[in-house]
């Protein structure tokens, strides 16, 4: 739960997209609910930390967990690229920020600062630290629940406003069960957001995936282990860039009306109806994680009463909320209204909204990569086909230029407009494995 200063808190703003009017006997409404947070750093892709003066930004606390199995050894440079990966991190740590450095294998251990403590970042304890990232050697097995639990342990020690995880692995999370993992990010849920990094090509995509999904933060592959510092720094950034933590969606609705889902759309497609925690009668807030100078789109899908021509209803409110410490939740002040109008006017009643059709064509696109992949693995060869030329279909269509070059290492393009595709012979492992890390990225409606 956060408990912040006003000061760090940005400014939000909620703006609703859809068409509100529905035929005679319609029920279902869709609206895409951008939220906007403006306050300090740089909102787009390329994501900068705010600029603070010493001691001024907003409390944080970070644990770095890295790899440290036996098959980090497999080349070498990989444990040494991982080993300047976590120093340029920890060059990237803002003065006064809580940090430590563990080191994942059947077991957890704490590298730095030890003893169950977090350090705090000035010139003397990043030093340290990169002097200690050398004690840093392959070995062992693959347990990253156990590294999970420490980093919350060690995370929940300091009184701060964000809590964040970086955590690397190279391999699959094959020393302990997927219920004891599972059961580790139901606990850490909530508690600290987590990204989490592929490197090589020997992990498991759905595992990382799942881990940064469960804890709300990012999943990438860094399939040259070359490429890690420029990446850790990257995501060092953009934890100090946070300034708020635990928003939550909430989402108002009438009697009579149902919540079909709740997603995000935007940067990436995340399934969130099934996190509802209620929050009054007939709310329910949905997390979001933290937040920094950004913009996120939400697609949400109401079932509404029948109702007759001419009625209109208010289907849904949107607000943003962040829960504090004695239970009751601080409102951040913007709101948005889905509203549902019924009309006779077929041109008005049957026009889907721009944005909500362009969402709607962006998740039907992850789900067709992923299925396509799956069937690929599976040996069916033509359902793979089918899906992935699908896929190409409908990346080409939205100008989802980054997904389309992804498939095309992956297939062979015939007509991107008619997706007819051919299955490559061979591929790339690193490419398949890139392409499904990735699967879930959007573009954003041009509005």
């Amino acid at each position: 739960m956060a408990n912040f200063a006003k000061s760090h808190v940005p400014q939000f703003s909620v703006d609703v997209y859809q068409n509100e009017y529905l035929p005679e006997g319609g029920r279902e409404v869709n609206a895409v609910v951008t939220v906007t947070a403006t306050g300090g750093g740089t909102i787009g892709s390329a994501v900068a930390a705010p600029v603070y003066a010493p001691g001024h930004g907003p409390s944080a606390a970070v644990a770095i967990m890295v790899d440290c199995s036996g098959s980090m050894d497999y080349p070498p440079t990989k444990m040494r690229n991982a080993r300047d990966a976590t120093a340029a991190a920890i060059d990237t740590l803002r003065d006064g920020t809580h940090f430590a450095v563990i080191g994942g294998t059947h077991v957890a251990k704490e590298v730095y600062p030890g003893s169950g403590r977090l350090a705090v970042a000035d010139a003397r304890t990043r030093e340290e630290a990169k002097q200690a990232l050398r004690r840093l050697s392959a070995g062992g097995g693959t347990a990253i629940g156990t590294w999970l639990r420490l980093a919350d342990r060690l995370l929940s020690s300091a009184d701060v406003a964000i809590r964040h995880g970086i955590l690397l692995t190279d391999g699959r999370n094959e020393h302990e069960s997927p219920e004891d993992l599972r059961a580790a990010l139901d606990s850490c849920a909530g508690r600290f957001t987590c990204d989490a990094r592929g490197v090589g090509t020997d992990w498991e995509v759905k595992e990382v995936t799942g881990i940064a999904s469960a804890l709300l933060g990012t999943a990438d592959i860094v399939a040259d282990p070359a490429g890690l510092a420029a990446d850790f720094t990257q995501m060092m950034e953009a934890a100090m860039g946070k300034e708020v933590a635990d928003v939550a969606l909430r989402v108002w609705t009438p009697v009579g009306t149902t919540i079909r889902f709740v997603k995000q759309v935007a940067p990436t497609v995340e399934e969130l109806t099934g996190r509802r925690t209620e929050a009054g009668p007939r709310a329910g807030d949905y997390p979001t994680g933290s937040w920094g100078d950004e913009s996120r789109d939400y697609h949400l899908c109401v079932e509404v009463p029948a109702a007759g021509l001419g009625q209109e209803m208010l289907a849904a409110r949107v607000s943003l909320v962040v829960p504090q410490l004695d239970g009751t939740a601080q409102n951040l002040g913007a709101q948005g209204l889905v509203r549902a109008v019924w009309t006779d006017d077929m041109t008005a009643s049957t026009s889907i909204n721009p944005q909500v059709a362009h969402y709607t064509g962006q998740a039907e696109l992850a789900q067709a990569i992923q299925q396509g992949l799956d069937l690929r693995k599976a040996g069916d060869f033509d359902g793979a086909t089918a899906k992935l030329g699908r896929a190409v279909q409908l990346a080409s269509a939205s100008g989802n230029a980054d997904t389309a070059k992804l498939l095309a290492k992956v297939v062979d393009v015939v007509d991107a407009a008619t997706g007819t595709v051919r299955l490559k012979a061979k591929v790339a492992e690193a490419d398949e494995m890139t392409l499904e890390t990735r699967s879930t990225k959007t573009v954003r409606v041009k509005k």
